[in-house]
Formats: C-alpha cells, structure tokens, sequence
C-alpha cells in the first residue's frame, strides 16, 4: 500500500492517530456501525473529533466535526462562519450579524448570537479571534442540547455543547491541533466569563 502514498497521501488513520500522540488523546477505533474518533481532554472537558455522513439522495456528503460539551447555565449561544456569497442574502431575510467592534474580523466573518454583550466579551478574546481566523474555513457554533445529527448525541438539560463543522475529512495535524486550541481557549473564556462551569457535565 505504500506505493499509493505518494498518490493519496497519508490516511485519516495516520493523521488522527499523530493528532492525538501530540495532545495526549486517545484514538478509538470504529466499528460497522460507527466510525473512527479522537477523545481528548481539556481540564473537565472532553473533545470529540469525527465525521459523519449525511445523504442527499443520489450521493452522500462527509463532514468533520468536533464537540465538547460543558455546562451552560445562561444558555448564552453563538455561530460564526466566514462571510460568502449567501451573506448578504442572509441579511435581507433577517438574519442578526452582530459586530463585536473588530473591523477586520467583523468584516470576515457572520456572528450571530442571543446576547450581543457576551458575544463581545467572547471575541474580544485575541487569541480565539486568532485561532478561528486561522481556519481556512469555518462553521463553530454552540449546540443547544446536542440536538440532531449536526450535533451528535442528546445531551441533559442544561448541557449544550460546542460544535465545529466543516465539509470533507480533515487530514491536516497542524490545523487539527488549532482547532483543538481553539475549544480550549473557548471553554476557558466561556468559564471565566460565567457562562460554562468548570466541571463535567453528567449524562450524555
């Protein structure tokens, strides 16, 4: 198979597998009905890289995601992915873009969320507004309740998770590694500003 390499590169496997050896991760490994994931910590919190499929009929669509999920006692929640050519129209249906007083970033990227002020208390974090400017491409966001496939599993009440998601398989470790800094460095903002508790959630 090592003759294929240089054709495809090295595998997800591969790559996932260096990922968790360079954040102390554990790799798990799939089965017919489910497949492959990563588990790592983050002080109380677990992130959970994998990827799903979702059909449209006449083909199917792979897409990498990470979730962590924590406690969410205000049900302070947001979404932001990088402005494109739906953004305007987005808009003129009523969609809320919120500016968190950033010119650069509030002109890359749609922000919404259900409190303007801790939206700017969130991104006036340098270091996420670094890491989420570092993803080529973007949807991060926070799941209420685990809901649905975009989400994974349903989680208890009072627990949400946050949730990357992007298409195609990631097969990158160094991208990987800051999408991983990036729920780290969020879960700690979130605690400090009061909005996440600094404890695992139970159930799940």
């Amino acid at each position: 198979m090592s003759l294929f390499r240089p054709l495809f590169g090295r595998s997800k496997q591969e790559i996932w597998q260096q990922f968790c050896a360079e954040t102390g991760g554990v790799y798990v490994a799939g089965s017919f009905w489910k497949g492959d994931k990563v588990e790592a910590s983050h002080g109380q919190w677990t992130v959970t890289l994998d990827t799903y499929v979702v059909s449209t009929g006449k083909s199917a669509i792979t897409y990498t995601r990470m979730r962590a999920p924590y406690v969410n006692p205000e049900e302070f929640t947001f979404t932001i992915y990088r402005k494109g050519i739906f953004s305007d129209l987005g808009k003129w249906l009523g969609m809320q873009d919120v500016a968190v007083g950033f010119p650069e970033f509030d002109e890359a990227f749609v922000i919404k969320g259900n409190d303007e002020q801790k939206l700017r208390q969130l991104f006036a974090n340098q270091k996420i507004r670094d890491l989420i400017n570092a993803q080529p491409t973007i949807r991060f966001s926070v799941a209420r309740g685990g809901q649905g496939i975009w989400a994974g599993n349903h989680l208890p009440p009072g627990v949400d998770q946050l949730l990357f998601q992007v298409i195609g398989v990631i097969k990158d470790v160094e991208r990987l590694k800051l999408l991983y800094e990036l729920f780290s460095e969020t879960l700690d903002e979130l605690c400090r500003m009061g909005t996440a508790y600094g404890q695992p959630p139970s159930g799940g």
